[in-house]
């Protein structure tokens, strides 16, 4: 496959373009089985190659591009990131029909399959958020050598136990959904559970100020509940429940000695993060033995990555400003 992929990028294949990987990988818990791996390579074939990587909702397509002129979910970042050679993938599991335990680590297998494929030997960056960033850790512990240097924001080297229990109860609406026949409203519900961990109180004092109010179905509403049952309705609309269940406990599953990673590496963390406290991402930093940790003030908590387009536009220009400096 790798020989397949270097003649098609000498013979003139687009600079940008999107591909299948199809596989067989090898997956922390159980058997292993064959896997499509959905991919987008883009951007100036000449410039250092970043892999990236998002939340448990993200996808392979990143910014716009030649292969796909939609915005991507972090098309924020497109001024910084347009610069470079960029490669991503769909999480294994995405598309739910792997109904089966998934671990970062098999995403991280996932990826060397899809650089192999690629007939790439070496990254020279891993930039993960969030899901993303537990995977770079995998990645780099993994396999060193394939990556240069390693920025995870907003996660730490294992799953926090109070925020494991929120996760749980999003996955038993889940499944209740299912088991009451309307499996896309318990994704909703879940997701909706979800939100208040991703942003503060301070964010939802700001936005929804005004106090709760008598429907004309003769029920209380709070003002945060329509923004709450539009973001439910939109996740449910494109994430199944097998797949919101399965990534789910993939966080939880993510568990790293921190001495493993043994590339450079930069920990991000939102000091207002409700989900991932900055406290285990500094510990992690200081266990990491070429680890420096970065304190981010922010107001949306874990999505910070998302919504501080200029603290995050700042991060991202030290540290691939460091590629050059190591050039």
């Amino acid at each position: 496959m790798a020989a397949n992929a270097l003649t098609r990028q000498e013979v003139g294949a687009p600079p940008s373009y999107e591909g299948e990987c199809i596989a067989w990988l090898p997956f922390v818990t159980g058997p292993a089985a064959p896997v499509t791996i959905r991919y987008e390579l883009s951007g100036d074939p000449d410039a250092p190659l970043l892999i990236l990587a998002g939340g448990i909702s993200a996808d392979r397509h990143v910014i716009a591009s030649e292969a796909s002129a939609a915005c991507g979910w972090w098309e924020c970042q497109a001024t910084v990131l347009s610069l470079y050679r960029r490669l991503a993938i769909d999480w294994v599991g995405a598309d739910g029909a792997l109904d089966r335990p998934i671990h970062p680590e098999d995403q991280a297998r996932a990826i060397l399959l899809t650089l192999d494929h690629l007939g790439i030997d070496r990254a020279a960056v891993f930039i993960g958020a969030s899901y993303g960033a537990m995977t770079g850790m995998q990645l780099a512990a993994m396999a060193p050598e394939r990556i240069g240097k390693l920025l995870a924001i907003s996660a730490a080297h294992r799953a926090h136990p109070f925020v494991s229990a929120q996760r749980a109860l999003q996955r038993q609406a889940v499944e209740l959904g299912e088991r009451l026949g309307g499996p896309g409203a318990g994704v909703a519900l879940a997701r909706k559970i979800a939100m208040l961990g991703y942003r503060t109180p301070e964010e939802f004092a700001d936005r929804f100020k005004g106090p709760p109010t008598l429907a004309d179905d003769a029920r209380v509403r709070c003002g945060a509940e329509a923004y709450l049952d539009a973001q439910g309705e939109r996740h449910a609309a494109r994430v199944s429940a097998v797949a919101y269940r399965r990534l789910s406990e993939s966080i939880d599953l993510h568990r790293i000695d921190p001495a493993r990673i043994v590339i450079p590496a930069v920990f991000a963390a939102a000091l207002d993060d409700r989900l991932i406290p900055h406290e285990d991402i500094a510990d992690l930093a200081a266990r990491v033995p070429d680890g420096r940790f970065v304190p981010l003030p922010t107001r949306f908590g874990h999505d910070s990555f998302l919504k501080e387009q200029t603290l995050i536009t700042a991060l991202l220009h030290d540290f691939l400003n460091s590629l050059e400096c190591d050039a």
